[in-house]
This record gives C-alpha cells, sequence and structure tokens, in this order.
C-alpha cells in the first residue's frame, strides 16, 4: 500500500510543479498547450466512492462537458477582438515583438487565450511567429497594401457593376444606416470601429450577390489590407473621412443606376484609399 502512495505522490509532482495546469501537448510553436481551468484530475479519483468500493469503472458514459471550456473559447474570441482593435489602431507597433504572456497580462488573462488569438493573427497575416519571443507584428509595405487593393478590386468591382444593373434602388437604400456609421466613426477619427463598419458596409454590397463564398473571401482580403497602417495620424483622419464619403456617393449612384459614376467610384474606392 505504501508504494501505491508512493506512486501517487510522484504522478502529482508534474502538476504541482507548474502550479496546478495540466500540460497536454505542445503547440506547432513549441509552447505548452494547456487547459487553463484546472489541473488534471488522476484516473482513480474520476471513479464514484461507491464504485471504487467494488473496483468497477463505468466507460459507457462521457463526462459532462464542463461549462468552463465554452467560457475559455469566449475568452479567446474576445482576446482576439481585442488584439485586432489594438492592431488596427496602432497600439501595437508594426516591427515589435509581443510575447503572450506580457500580452496576457495587459488584458488580465492568461497566455493561452492570447497564444490562440495570435495564432489567428498569424493565418490573417497581421502577425509572424518568432520562435521563443513571440509574435511580430508584420510590416505592411506600401506594395503589398497596393497588390491587396488590385486584387480586392478584380474581385468587388464587376460584382458591383452587376449589381448595380439588377439591384432595385429599395434594397440600396437599406444600407444607407451602414454608410452613415462610417462617416460617423471617420468623423470621430475612430479606426478601429471605421475598420468594423467599412467592412460590415461592403460585406453587405456583395452579400446581394447571393454568394457566400465570395463574401467571405472579399472579407478576408479586406481585413488583410486593414492592418497595420502606414500613415500619419492626421492623414489617417483624412483617408477615413474621404473613404466614409465615397460609401454614401455609392449609394447615391448605385440608386440612381448611374452606372458610369458607380464604375468610376467602385474604382477609385479601391485605387485611391485603403478602405
Amino acid at each position: 500500500m505504501e508504494q501505491g502512495r508512493a506512486r501517487e505522490r510522484a504522478a502529482e509532482q508534474p502538476y504541482a510543479a507548474s502550479g496546478g495546469v495540466a500540460y497536454d501537448a505542445y503547440d506547432d510553436f513549441g509552447t505548452p498547450a494547456y487547459e487553463a481551468t484546472a489541473p488534471r484530475v488522476p484516473e482513480q479519483a474520476r471513479i464514484p466512492a461507491h464504485e471504487q468500493a467494488r473496483g468497477e469503472h463505468t466507460h459507457s458514459e462521457p463526462p459532462a462537458p464542463a461549462a468552463r471550456v465554452v467560457r475559455r473559447h469566449s475568452v479567446r474570441g474576445q482576446i482576439l477582438d481585442a488584439l485586432r482593435t489594438a492592431l488596427v489602431g496602432g497600439e501595437l507597433v508594426p516591427g515589435e515583438v509581443y510575447s503572450a504572456p506580457a500580452l496576457g497580462d495587459r488584458f488580465g488573462v492568461s497566455a493561452t487565450p492570447v497564444r490562440e488569438a495570435m495564432q489567428q493573427l498569424a493565418l490573417e497575416g497581421a502577425v509572424e511567429v518568432v520562435p521563443n519571443r513571440g509574435f511580430r507584428v508584420t510590416v505592411r509595405t506600401p506594395r503589398e497594401l497596393a497588390e491587396l487593393a488590385a486584387v480586392r478590386a478584380l474581385i468587388e468591382v464587376p460584382v458591383m457593376l452587376d449589381l448595380a444593373r439588377t439591384v432595385p434602388a429599395e434594397r440600396w437604400r437599406e444600407l444607407r444606416p451602414l454608410a452613415e456609421a462610417t462617416g460617423a466613426a471617420a468623423a470621430r477619427g475612430d479606426r478601429a470601429h471605421y475598420a468594423e463598419t467599412d467592412r460590415a458596409f461592403h460585406r453587405a454590397v456583395l452579400a446581394l450577390a447571393g454568394n457566400a463564398q465570395l463574401v467571405a473571401v472579399a472579407d478576408d482580403l479586406h481585413r488583410r489590407s486593414q492592418w497595420p497602417l502606414t500613415s500619419a495620424p492626421v492623414a489617417r483622419h483624412a483617408d477615413l473621412v474621404a473613404d466614409a464619403a465615397e460609401h454614401s456617393a455609392l449609394l447615391d449612384a448605385l440608386i440612381a443606376q448611374d452606372l458610369p459614376v458607380v464604375r468610376s467610384l467602385v474604382r477609385e474606392h479601391f485605387t485611391g484609399s485603403e478602405g
């Protein structure tokens, strides 16, 4: 019996050494991937007392899902939104390296949801992995921004021109609040909120084509073109106001079915701005 207790104490040592956190595996970056809720419970402790007495264990009934796992994913999503806002707003500086623990302290969470959110941002091209250090915010060159704008134009301009010929004026008028929201964010100089409303406007326009894949691809390209910013603060505010004005002017032209003006506006929207 004494040998059995010794084995149990030895099995518990990894949990004590890690502060009560059970490390399950390592992620793609060589960092321990763990469940930041509770330490792993030894198998014997999971067996009800009356079954331990009989030496029985039922394997047919899986354990009930813990609510804290859902909360963990919710935290990860909130941190992802917060990091996107920080990127677009310039709080995370292009070229700088940020560690998951440091950002976790900043947001008041563990490093795990930050690391997972950063991995998603890496897939989106907003950051790149720096082994054993963290994540570096990507620096966009003017050429890269121009290339993204060109690809967006190839996708969105033909679609908008087709929609201009077929969508009734009433449907375009329904999008007026979205255009006004971009104008309000631009007037405040709120780049983060403008980025959200700008994408919402473009998604709503493209959704009228009835192609969900088109909307998803275009929105991903749009998001990539929004970070990080490279212009000076004063110029940025002017760009926001100009972009927002183009949204309202585009709706006016679409309602009037003025195809030449629609063509001119949508091409200028991609070639003359980041939005």
